[in-house]
């Protein structure tokens, strides 16, 4: 049943009962998206909230790997910019060596065109889009909360007189939170954190001949700061070249981002966009719902700690928000709900959480070794290989370590340290 039947169905809109939608998503990035339309394939009714307009842009590399491939909706057409076939490792500026696959590494997205075509797919789910509109907070208790199956969301959009904006309550039975890292579902729910990155990042047109040199290729350089790197992805006109490092000391990693524009040469191009962003991990007891609240993606903390990749994340975690979100919704008592709350942090757990738990070592052997991590992937071909394998998703990290005694001894021996 699509959002506008409903709303006619409950009586909104002509002075009856106010519309009850089953799930409500705040966010309609790749994490909120994806829950609205896990939800919406069910026949649930469905509201997708957005503060932006869409297409929008987001600070982001936009490389979809294996994983995030898998998790996108049946049917569902990227809309590539390139197609990886080759990396150039670089340890800060030094000992360059490109690997080369005949396979496809990982697809190129802007973020933009990838994030409306996932809410138009969620939209002919049957999910209902609104955009414009900035959530406030959520109640789950309260006057303006009718009965314990209910969760009231505040809302506030535009159109009120003098430039004021109109407050609504919107109620659904279960709600998810896909608002981004600096979440306001996510303090609702208590998510706490134990990671905090800084990403800066420029989107810079260059001419053809340049384009030519980078098509089919990205540079992945290991940075000067502990835990640091960069990248240069290619997007057919324009090149994405972003660094990131840990949070604290943002001149410095300014200073990266610009030595590593000038090293490569593009310099005097000028960027289309220049912007930045921070990514946080959830710590390990971090809470994923509270009541019949749930939340997913950066929301959540939900994002590989040593790549800090969280398209992947945002789409499985969507994916499993949405499903759980409607079970949430079928609840009729506020034991199920919780039993259903804990089933969704268990899936979430099982796998994310155990994928993260090998990226935390992987950061740390990384932040105390990067030499030899680039020595590893440029010389050692099961590691190439293993590399290879992960961004085309025929295994996880959490796999490899498991399976390749080499590897789990490099991370035990780090953990000992």
């Amino acid at each position: 049943m699509s959002g506008e039947q409903a709303a006619q169905d409950s009586g909104a809109g002509d002075g009856g009962t106010p519309t009850v939608w089953d799930v409500v998503v705040i966010g309609a990035g790749p994490a909120g998206a994806s829950a609205a339309h896990a939800a919406a394939v069910s026949g649930r009714r469905v509201l997708l909230l957005e503060k932006a307009e869409l297409p929008r842009y987001k600070t982001c590399g936009g490389g979809i790997i294996g994983p995030s491939r898998d998790a996108l909706p049946p049917g569902f057409e990227l809309p590539l910019r390139d197609r990886v076939h080759a990396v150039t490792f670089s340890l800060n500026g030094r000992l360059s060596r490109t690997k080369r696959s005949r396979q496809m590494l990982f697809g190129l997205i802007n973020r933009p065109e990838f994030d409306a075509a996932l809410v138009d797919a969620a939209r002919e789910a049957g999910a209902e889009v609104r955009t414009g509109v900035t959530v406030s907070r959520v109640e789950q208790h309260g006057p303006g909360v009718p009965d314990r199956r209910t969760v009231a969301v505040i809302v506030n959009g535009s159109g009120g007189a003098a430039g004021k904006r109109d407050e609504e309550i919107v109620y659904a039975r279960a709600v998810v939170g896909a608002d981004g890292s600096a979440s306001r579902i996510g303090a609702h729910v208590g998510v706490k954190l134990d990671q905090v990155d800084l990403g800066l990042e420029a989107e810079i047109p260059v001419p053809a001949a340049v384009a030519e040199d980078w098509s089919g290729r990205v540079l992945i350089d290991w940075g000067p700061l502990p835990g640091s790197y960069g990248w240069v992805f290619p997007k057919g006109d324009s090149l994405t070249v972003g660094v990131i490092s840990a949070r604290g000391d943002g001149s410095a990693t300014k200073r990266y981002l610009d030595d590593f524009i000038a090293r490569l040469g593009l310099a005097g191009f000028e960027p289309s966009v220049s912007s930045g962003h921070l990514t946080r991990c959830r710590a390990d007891d971090s809470p994923l719902s509270r009541g019949r609240v749930l939340v997913c993606g950066d929301a959540a903390g939900l994002l590989e700690p040593w790549t800090r990749e969280g398209i992947s994340y945002a789409l499985r975690s969507g994916r499993l928000a949405g499903e759980w979100a409607v079970r949430i919704a079928e609840a009729h008592d506020a034991v199920d709900a919780r039993r259903q709350a804990l089933n969704y942090a268990f899936a979430v757990k099982a796998g994310l959480g155990v994928e993260m738990g090998v990226g935390r070592r992987m950061l740390t052997l990384f932040e105390r070794r990067p030499g030899l991590l680039h020595a590893a992937l440029t010389t050692f071909p099961p590691a190439w290989r293993a590399f290879a394998g992960i961004t085309r998703g025929n295994r996880s990290l959490a796999e490899l370590v498991r399976t390749h005694p080499m590897a789990r001894r490099a991370l035990d021996s780090v953990s000992r340290a």
